[in-house]
């Protein structure tokens, strides 16, 4: 049986110090936990080395100015941080987990003197997704729930709440034998994932959903920059639902699921192909640190 996270036998980085993860607690009058004002970043390590590390801190940052708060630590400190927990957990391939909040100093819709807390733990984790059932391509459910209008919610920012509809998709996609869902976005686009970006393929040439109003990922950029360097041609435009039937390859992109081909959404069929599994070998060969791919 696996061991409760917060019963973990490693250390977590916790506003400027290394605790042992068991000691990390914080109030439950929190404001971080009953308002939502908490960002978060996802990211993986490989051969000990935080893959775009700075970008994924700079988004951390971005995040909290979004949610109206500022982290107390510059980017450089914060990939120094991650560096230190991979290293005295001594981990090499890792999931790398910064996030920051506000804390219980004031309990209400008002909290601007809250102080603002960051803490990174880090664990070994392998693929997001069953092995075997990654290579022929995952199953997706179709969400019942949209991602909302930019006017109404903080959609570039990769904030706590903003997952919560990405939970219930996931779970009862889950339950009903899939392994994750897409949705659309408030007018019935295609969106993302419960946690991923979303591509298609259709005659050599990749299709992608504008994201404006859902997170663009940063492996979905590198992913767009690897595609390039193929002299693939890449479409980043308005995608509806009627239009899967016409595509050939689907595959999600995100620093959990790397780049997984997908073989189903709802009743739509796929069948992972040459671009799909280029694209996840390049990937692979990118997120390795330089001098060990060099030797490969």
């Amino acid at each position: 049986m696996a061991v409760p996270f917060d019963e973990r036998a490693d250390l977590i980085w916790f506003d400027g110090k290394l605790i042992p993860t068991a000691e990390s607690k914080i109030s439950v009058l929190t404001h971080g936990l009953h308002y939502a004002s908490c960002v978060f970043e996802g990211e993986r390590a490989y051969g000990g080395v935080v893959f775009e590390s700075t970008k994924h801190s700079e988004r951390l940052k971005n995040s909290a100015k979004i949610l109206d708060f500022e982290i107390p630590y510059s980017v450089a400190e914060i990939d120094a941080a991650k560096r230190l927990v991979l290293e005295k957990n001594n981990q090499k391939d890792a999931y790398v987990r910064p996030i920051a909040w506000r804390g219980s100093e004031q309990l209400g819709v008002s909290a601007q003197n809250n102080k603002i807390h960051l803490a990174i733990a880090t664990w070994e984790w392998p693929s997001y997704f069953d092995p075997a059932q990654r290579l022929k391509g995952i199953r997706l459910d179709f969400s019942e729930y949209r991602r909302p209008d930019p006017r109404t919610a903080p959609c570039l920012a990769k904030a706590a709440g903003l997952y919560m509809i990405c939970t219930i998709s996931k779970h009862r996609a889950e339950r009903k034998g899939y392994a994750d869902a897409m949705m659309l976005d408030w007018q019935g686009r295609v969106a993302e994932c419960t946690g991923a970006n979303i591509f298609f393929v259709r005659e050599g040439k990749i299709h992608t959903p504008i994201a404006d109003c859902f997170l663009d990922g940063i492996t979905r950029r590198t992913v767009i920059e690897l595609a390039r360097r193929r002299g693939l041609e890449l479409i980043e435009r308005r995608i509806m639902p009627d239009e899967l039937t016409g595509f050939s390859e689907c595959f999600i992109t995100g620093s959990a699921a790397e780049v997984t081909p997908v073989s189903e959404i709802a009743h739509w069929r796929f069948t992972p192909g040459a671009i799909t599994k280029q694209l996840a070998d390049d990937y692979t060969a990118e997120v390795q640190p330089k001098g060990k791919a060099a030797a490969a």
